[in-house]
Formats: C-alpha cells, structure tokens, sequence
C-alpha cells in the first residue's frame, strides 16, 4: 500500500500538516519524502510543474496538488472511514467555506507577526486574534468544527497551533487569555493521535522560526 501513496512535504509545513493528518485518520499507509524547498526534486517538479510547491500527493502515480483538494481527494478515495467533509450539502458547502477562511488568512497573519515591525505587526496581531475569534463563535459548543468528531475544517486549522509559539513570542502577544476556547479545541484535537502523532512539537517550529529570522538578517 505504501507504494502506492507517496507525500512530498516539508516537515515545518502546516498545509503538508493537513495531509499527515488525514492519511492518519484514515489508516493509510504511505511513504513520506521531505523535500528540501531550496533544492526541489525532480519528482517534485514534475509532480507540481504550475506552482512547485508542496505538498503534493501522489496516489498511484498521479498527482494531486494544493492542500484543501488533496484533503477533499483523501476524504473521496478512502471513504471506508468516518469522513471529513459532512454528507449534507448545505453542511458541506459551510466546512469548504471555512477551510477557505483559513486558508486565506491565517498563513499570511501569522506569518507578518515574525516578519514584520511597529503598526504593520500591529494590524497582524489584531487580525489574526479577530480571525480566531470569528472561528470560535463557528465553533459554538461543539467539540470540534466537525461536529462530534475530528472534520475538515478542523484539520485544516490544527496544523497553525505549531507555529503559535513562535507567532506570540516574536509578535510578543498571548493568544490563550483572549481566546480560550480555541485553545481548549486544540487540546481536544490534541487528544487524538493522528494528529499528535502527525504534528512537530512547538518547540522545533520556534528553532526553525529563528533560523530563518537569522538568515533574512532579521536577528
């Protein structure tokens, strides 16, 4: 089984996080090849030749690109497990659309409160605690977005929680004091050892964080 599904990722990735999160899930087997983003592969290449980017999965020798379709793909061909995405249209329809969400603002948010400076991190912070915010009221008292049990959106959100140490302590915020109850779904999502298992400690995503500031001259 394994050689039939490969993921080409980076491990700091929280879009590639998606994907290990749903193979998990699912019982999937596959083989895992980190990429080094500098030094693309050949099959990398070959497999994304429109934006080049991981992850890509590659499912019987064909390729699926961008996070949020391959998790859709996954969710499709093993459908022997719970699935991610609800059966109900309408329901389907709001998940896709929150998944979207994040998609559009979450990378770019946390990625300016370690990038940037003064009223630009600002602006970031602000934001990106209203997106969490607007989040949390999706949320209401369900244990996750999917209802009872670990769904798309949720899997697509989760993945952020590794950078968020490095995201509050460069942009010296505090996201838990204003927002518990996103913290208290990341624990619940915690709990379960697909994603445990699936996402790199806080810790390790700070250390990258700061090898990267020092190579952009920022340290």
């Amino acid at each position: 089984m394994a050689d039939e599904v490969v993921l080409l990722d980076f491990w700091p990735s929280p879009f590639g996080m998606r994907l290990r999160i749903a193979l998990a899930e699912k019982g999937v087997k596959y083989e895992y090849r980190d990429e080094d983003l500098r030094n693309k592969s050949p099959l990398l290449l070959q497999s994304n030749p429109v934006h080049k980017k991981i992850p890509v999965l590659i499912h019987k020798g064909k390729p699926v690109c961008e996070s949020l379709i391959a998790l859709q793909y996954i969710d499709e061909v093993w459908n022997h497990k719970a699935p991610l995405l609800p059966t109900d249209p309408y329901l389907r329809s709001q998940a896709r659309f929150w998944a979207d969400f994040v998609d559009k603002k979450f990378y770019d948010l946390g990625t300016k409160t370690w990038t940037t400076k003064g009223e630009e991190q600002e602006a970031a912070k602000k934001e990106f605690i209203d997106c969490i915010k607007l989040l949390e009221v999706e949320l209401g008292d369900k244990p996750f977005f999917g209802g009872e049990t670990l769904g798309f959106v949720d899997v697509t959100l989760v993945p952020f929680y590794t950078w968020l140490s490095a995201y509050e302590k460069f942009g010296n915020f505090s996201v838990e004091p204003e927002c518990p109850k996103f913290i208290a779904w990341v624990k619940r999502c915690l709990e379960k050892e697909s994603v445990s298992k699936s996402l790199p400690g806080q810790d390790k995503v700070y250390d990258f964080v700061v090898e990267l500031r020092k190579k952009r001259g920022m340290e």
